[in-house]
């Protein structure tokens, strides 16, 4: 059997989160071929793999958002036909959209991107849109936006794909895009598997960028919205980390008859017995084991942990993952620890998380998004209370609503106050610190072990390629 990924700006080069959990999937299931197809931004990313590729991996192809070849080739001055027409006036306006004909289209070697976007049809129809709904906008502003806007999802289309028995898509957006075409072309079932949805990270993004105001902002949240739409639809089976998630999906769109709920897990034994503190030890460790990215909000933490050092001198914080992301907003966090004057903050790089892990007295995440992270799961694991923002399943994770049986503390997003007094209360209590990890080790071990999620991706495989229907493996 072989299976075709289609991963967004992850796997394989960034490490952590769905590119972590995607290595695990492959390793693990070594009885199946896979090809990994990837969205990046352009040639530069090429080939600079973070993660060591399984022998099973046989093929990696690169796609990439701004690949100048596929947008200027033109061999003909294109004229849409009217099922065509209509096609693309169901994209701009979002209604009925025939992206079967749409995939058919660009598929078609001899017309490029350009003859689209540069097309008297596509003008039309922008300018009818423009005309219903804009008009009190600069209509070349509002023109270019929308090539913009469609651009990248075009060139998706331009990629040859390769053929497979099972196609999964790691996320909706450009990746889930390339996942339905190849549903379309190959004709074989295709898998959505969502870490974090897709569209409201799209939104919040968009809501505090300043290279687009106003409208256009707007507009690029329903596009976003509008690739999400297209693999819910088409999608055969759809998998959520968490019922929030799953709420989540079916409110955007996805019908509850394809959706299911399957955890994270991780492998609890490499966590266990772990290396601890050296005796006497006189500081209180914190790890942060994240990517020093602005979703992950480590201004925020660099922040709160100022204000706990001021309460509690003996605090340390491990700053623990790769600072080449992006290394602009990296340089900022170091330098708002310098500008806060703020002592024991330790960026440690990308490090062996194990060989730090057990010297940790609590762990923290400060994140503004997540789906289900690994990282928290492996610091209960390795025994460690966590302090985490209310994102994702978090609060779940932690147990946060039975405070007997708690794993960590639960904080709001961005509140500088609220985490630097959660810091503090595990700082100050050891016997709360111990039986949190106690709890995380129990809760771990009942609810989020690898060998549950990873059978089950198996039983999934193995059920589309033999072409049953998803409902009757649920109700076996």
């Amino acid at each position: 059997m072989k299976v075709c990924l289609f991963a967004e700006g992850c796997y394989p080069y960034t490490v952590g989160g769905a590119s972590a959990w995607t290595q695990m999937l492959i390793s693990s299931l070594s009885d199946i071929e896979f090809a990994v197809q990837t969205v990046i931004v352009g040639k530069e990313e090429s080939g600079k793999f973070k993660y060591k590729l399984p022998p099973n991996v046989t093929e990696v192809r690169e796609t990439y958002l701004n690949d100048t070849d596929n947008v200027i080739k033109s061999s003909k001055r294109l004229r849409m036909s009217k099922r065509e027409r209509e096609a693309f006036r169901g994209l701009i306006f979002g209604q009925d959209v025939n992206w079967e004909l749409i995939f058919d289209m660009f598929y078609d070697t001899t017309i490029s991107v350009n003859d689209v976007l540069m097309g008297k049809d596509f003008f039309d129809i922008v300018q009818e849109y423009y005309d219903l709904f804009y008009n009190r906008t600069v209509f070349t502003d509002f023109l270019w936006t929308f090539r913009s806007v469609f651009l990248p999802v075009f060139l998706m289309l331009k990629n040859t794909i390769p053929s497979a028995d099972v196609y999964h898509s790691i996320s909706t957006g450009y990746a889930g895009i390339l996942g339905c075409c190849a549903k379309h072309i190959y004709k074989r079932p295709l898998l959505l598997t969502e870490h974090g949805i897709y569209t409201r990270e799209r939104e919040e993004e968009i809501i505090r960028i300043n290279w687009t105001k106003g409208v256009y902002k707007d507009l690029w949240i329903s596009h976003f919205y509008k690739l999400s739409h297209c693999i819910y639809e088409r999608a055969d089976w759809v998998v959520a980390l968490f019922d929030g998630a799953r709420d989540l999906q079916e409110d955007i769109g996805c019908s509850n008859s394809k959706t299911e709920v399957i955890p994270n897990g991780i492998d609890i034994d490499s966590f266990s017995n772990l290396q601890g503190k050296d005796a006497g030890e006189p500081y209180i460790n914190i790890g942060a084991v994240v990517r020093v990215s602005p979703i992950k909000d480590i201004k925020t933490m660099i922040t709160a942990f100022s204000y706990a050092k001021e309460r509690e001198p003996r605090l340390r914080l491990y700053i623990m993952g790769p600072d080449d992301e992006d290394p602009g907003y990296a340089e900022e966090c170091k330098d708002l620890a310098k500008t806060l004057n703020v002592q024991d903050v330790i960026f440690t790089g990308r490090i062996n998380v194990k060989e730090y892990l057990g010297k940790m007295d609590m762990c923290l995440l400060t994140s503004i998004s997540e789906g289900q992270p690994l990282s928290i799961m492996e610091a209960m694991a390795a025994g460690k209370p966590c302090v985490t923002t209310k994102v994702g399943d978090c609060y779940d994770i932690l147990n946060a609503s039975d405070p007997p049986n708690a794993c960590g503390i639960v904080a709001s997003v961005m509140n500088v106050s609220q985490i630097a007094n959660a810091i503090i209360t595990l700082a100050k209590d050891p016997d709360m610190r111990r039986r949190m990890g106690e709890n995380g080790i129990k809760r771990v071990k009942e609810k989020y072990v690898d060998k549950d999620f990873l059978q089950r991706y198996n039983d999934i495989y193995k059920t589309m390629f033999t072409g049953r229907e998803p409902r009757k493996i649920w109700q076996a």
